[in-house]
């Protein structure tokens, strides 16, 4: 076991914790594929002493002085990655370290806020009588939205109050989130030779309801989060020029705000179309905490702004209230020669240290 050197919290958990996000992004980490990164967490943890839990390729741990009796803080994040893009002009897996940048895939999304909470937990792991108990817990599938992520282990982490779900916001607070929702669509006609009159083509009777969808407006509007967009994203009909097609398949990108459920966006929706729709998955909800909690005005106080955040993350998964805040920036995520900027660890590390500390 390593001696523990997180009592100041200071440079030494910083040392630590990069060299660790440097071992991650050597690590080739595609959804479903994480199983080394999470040995590779499961590992750095232990090494300091940290009991630790494992499903699948997710890994979890409590503070050691954890009193059932007290309320618990979640700090999650995810360990997976997209696949490189083709535009890489750099080894995706291959941490280079220059001009104060640290590149990388992974590294901005989301390596940076997943070893910055871990500096974090590190930080508070072993001290007594806090107000609240922390639980880490690093997580696999988030890029997929995966069942295997942290949705899977949720309910064997104990009563959760509050989560902290670390995604590059810039460290400011994302108090709401944009639900997703993605519905197959199939308009219905009559099929017959293009030669003759038919009016029940199942083309223009799906132009119908792509129609509806370009102008439909929800009546509620978040003040955070906008509308409710949608958005028709593919469309596939016909088999040969001299026949009405009888069927015609379309997509919808549906963006949902905190004050719809998905069952309740997928219902006004059925009622307004004619076409068949079938939703692949109601469970990405949209998430938002009140301006009022204690973490959000902890943040403010320290200068943090807040926002609503257009892109999902593993909030939609969580049913307990949650705060999205991370080092990194979300048009890094994704990209060609991803990087985070050393800088911006050193800075998660301590806003989420002051933020926490005036809470517990």
């Amino acid at each position: 076991m390593k001696e523990q050197p997180f009592n100041n919290c200071k440079g030494d958990v910083f040392e630590s914790v990069f060299a660790l996000l440097k071992e991650l992004i050597a690590i080739p980490s595609f959804s479903k594929s994480e199983g080394k990164t999470a040995d590779c967490i499961q590992q750095f943890l232990e090494e300091y002493g940290v009991v630790t839990h494992r499903a699948m390729n997710n890994v979890w741990a409590y503070n050691q002085f954890y009193d059932a009796s007290k309320p618990t803080i979640l700090l999650n994040s995810h360990h997976d990655t997209v696949k490189p893009n083709a535009g890489y002009t750099l080894n995706p897996f291959e941490p280079i370290e220059k001009d104060g940048k640290l590149y990388g895939l992974g590294s901005n999304d989301a390596g940076g806020a997943l070893v910055s909470l871990i500096a974090t937990f590190l930080c508070f792991w072993d001290k007594r009588n806090m107000k609240y108990n922390i639980v880490l817990a690093a997580t696999a599938e988030e890029e997929i939205s995966g069942v295997n992520g942290v949705g899977s282990i949720y309910s064997r982490l104990g009563t959760i109050d509050f989560a902290i779900v670390g995604e590059p916001t810039e460290m400011n607070l994302a108090i709401a989130e944009k639900g997703l929702l993605v519905l197959d669509c199939v308009s219905k006609g009559t099929s017959s030779h293009a030669a003759h009159p038919n009016p029940d083509n199942a083309i223009l009777n799906a132009i119908k309801d792509i129609a509806w969808f370009t102008s439909y407006k929800f009546e509620k509007e978040s003040d955070f989060l906008g509308e409710v967009k949608m958005t028709v994203t593919i469309i596939n009909s016909g088999s040969q020029h001299n026949v009405v097609p009888d069927t015609c398949h379309f997509t919808v990108d549906v963006r949902t705000t905190e004050l719809y459920t998905n069952s309740e966006v997928f219902n006004i929706i059925k009622e307004n179309i004619k076409s068949e729709v079938t939703p692949r998955s109601l469970r990405l909800n949209s998430s938002s905490i009140p301006l009022k909690h204690p973490f959000v005005q902890a943040g403010l106080e320290l200068g943090r702004m807040y926002y609503g955040s257009p892109t999902s993350s593993d909030q939609a998964v969580i049913p307990c209230t949650s705060l999205k805040m991370g080092p990194g920036l979300s048009t890094r995520s994704h990209s060609s020669d991803e990087f985070i900027y050393v800088a911006e660890i050193k800075e998660a590390l301590e806003i989420y240290k002051n933020v926490l500390t005036q809470i517990l």
